[in-house]
């Protein structure tokens, strides 16, 4: 069974920095790729990054890119999102996800099938 663990959410002041953290279990992330979605109170699922299943490719929305970085640990099974310069336009629940990769790097929520409960990141101004 699969499982997608986030963690590294928190409370944060505009300028800010945190880094999130997805740790998996059963299944291995070198072999999939990996995203992280947010979504704000009232607003729908926006994707945020992704990264190809050998780290050559990574995608990123225009409103985080620049500020954020995904990035993954395989020896821990863990995908990052490092996230710099945070605004309050940030505050969102961040969950990730995955999928087996397809030679798409896919920004569509549909397209991945396991997914994480996610981890609230609010930032004040």
């Amino acid at each position: 069974q699969v499982h997608l663990v986030e963690s590294g959410g928190g409370l944060v002041q505009a300028g800010g920095s945190l880094r999130l953290s997805c740790t998996a279990s059963g299944l291995t992330i070198g072999t999939y790729l990996m995203g992280w979605f947010r979504q704000a109170p009232g607003k729908d699922r926006e994707f945020v990054a992704a990264i190809s299943w050998n780290d050559i490719i990574t995608n990123y929305a225009d409103s985080v890119r620049g500020r954020f970085t995904i990035s993954r640990g395989n020896a821990k099974n863990t995908v990052y999102l490092q996230m710099n310069n945070l605004k309050p336009e940030d505050t969102a629940v961040y969950a990730c996800a995955a999928r087996s990769w397809t030679g798409i790097l896919s920004n569509r929520a549909s397209d991945y099938v396991f997914w994480g409960q996610g981890t609230q990141v609010t930032v004040s101004s």
